[in-house]
């Protein structure tokens, strides 16, 4: 049975009146989107619950910390509704709509009334990839691209399937942990990803499982519903303050992932987007809490990286020590791929801008498309951050 869909914070009874009218100038500003089968899960007991920490609003995302855009995607738009910031990937956001809205999200920028950003249109961005042989893979992003009818989703595959230098098909989604039911009781849909997803040509799902509590009997049922399609699931998650600073609970993420058949892909550093210091961790933190988790898995566990997603590229933490970060270009945006970094790291900082000397290593890209809304164009927006993350 698909689970209903709540977008008032008024329905949520369980958090008391006062607090519901200090939260709706925020649910006024931003989405808000949860369901009854996602808030089952939240123990109200516990007022520092993760999992209520993930859906339910919290009154600092009105705060000045960080900026909209904090990697620069508005620089990466190449047709309105298409970004191309590796010479391999092309990124088609064509989902205006999430399942869930997630409070630390990197694109809350999409979820503003003032912004166009994500596009109905599919068109220009699959004419743009057609055009690039370079370009062997595509991530369908937004937004949350499952959510999407089967209709609309077999459409987008179709085309992306008459390109043949698109060999790789991701399509990254929450819908797996925060509305399993969509996925193995739709039928359509999975029909959809088994005509496409081929022993030659895979697709792959990039689940976005932030804590171990969000893989129930539900999600694991999904899970299998996508591996019997023939999708290939991976993970990734930022790790994030309140939700999953704990070795033992990344550890136990790491663990229930491998044991589902989902490989862990990345853990993240969050990114310092406007109104989520309540999320944000040093760097240092961030890579002992890594570490200490990897120490409670298996090889199969292991093969997490944990990286930055930088205006520059993909940042690899290798290692935080002795006040030094060192790392490499996992992912690079002029082309500069394995290039190594030796840092200062400072007790505070907590992304790459924070460490001395890191201009030396990357450039401000300008912006590609005029006709994309940017969101350095909104008035309240600075272009750098304002200040730092209080420790």
């Amino acid at each position: 049975m698909q689970p209903k869909y709540i977008t008032s914070i008024d329905r949520i009874t369980q958090i008391p009146e006062e607090e519901r009218e200090k939260l709706k100038q925020i649910t006024d500003k931003f989405v808000f989107r949860v369901n009854d089968y996602y808030l089952n899960l939240i123990d109200w007991d516990d007022p520092h619950d993760p999992i209520r920490k993930l859906v339910i609003p919290n009154e600092n995302e009105l705060s000045e910390y960080g900026r909209w855009d904090a990697s620069d995607e508005d620089t990466n738009y190449v047709v309105p509704g298409c970004q191309h910031k590796y010479t391999t990937t092309a990124l088609l956001i064509c989902s205006e709509v999430c399942g869930a809205y997630c409070r630390y999200c990197f694109r809350k920028r999409l979820f503003r009334n003032d912004v166009k950003e994500a596009m109905s249109d599919v068109e220009p961005g699959l004419q743009y990839i057609s055009e690039h042989p370079e370009i062997n893979n595509v991530l369908l992003t937004g937004g949350d691209p499952l959510i999407l009818a089967a209709k609309k989703l077999d459409m987008i595959l179709g085309r992306l399937r008459e390109i043949d230098h698109v060999k790789i098909i991701r399509i990254g989604s929450k819908l797996p942990v925060f509305n399993p039911m969509r996925i193995y009781e739709d039928e359509e849909l999975l029909n959809v990803i088994r005509k496409y997803s081929t022993p030659e040509k895979r697709i792959y799902i990039m689940a976005h499982v932030n804590h171990p509590r969000e893989i129930t009997e539900e999600a694991r049922k999904g899970f299998e519903a996508l591996h019997n399609a023939g999708a290939i699931v991976v993970n990734q998650t930022p790790v994030l303050k309140g939700i999953n600073d704990d070795s033992d609970v990344l550890g136990e993420l790491l663990d229930k992932l491998s044991w589902a058949g989902v490989t862990p892909y990345y853990f993240f550093v969050n990114r310092p987007v406007r109104g989520n210091e309540d999320f944000v961790l040093t760097l240092e933190e961030v890579y002992h809490l890594v570490e200490e988790a990897k120490a409670k898995t298996s090889g199969l566990g292991k093969r997490v990286r944990l990286s930055m997603s930088h205006t520059s590229g993909k940042i690899e933490i290798l290692a935080i020590e002795k006040g030094k970060a060192y790392l490499k270009f996992h992912q690079a945006r002029d082309g500069n791929y394995g290039d190594f970094m030796i840092l200062d790291c400072p007790k505070d900082a907590a992304w790459f801008d924070d460490l001395p000397g890191n201009e030396k290593y990357w450039k401000q890209p300008e912006k590609k498309v005029e006709e994309v809304v940017s969101v350095n164009q909104m008035s309240d927006i600075p272009k750098r951050r304002t200040r730092r993350v209080r420790v």
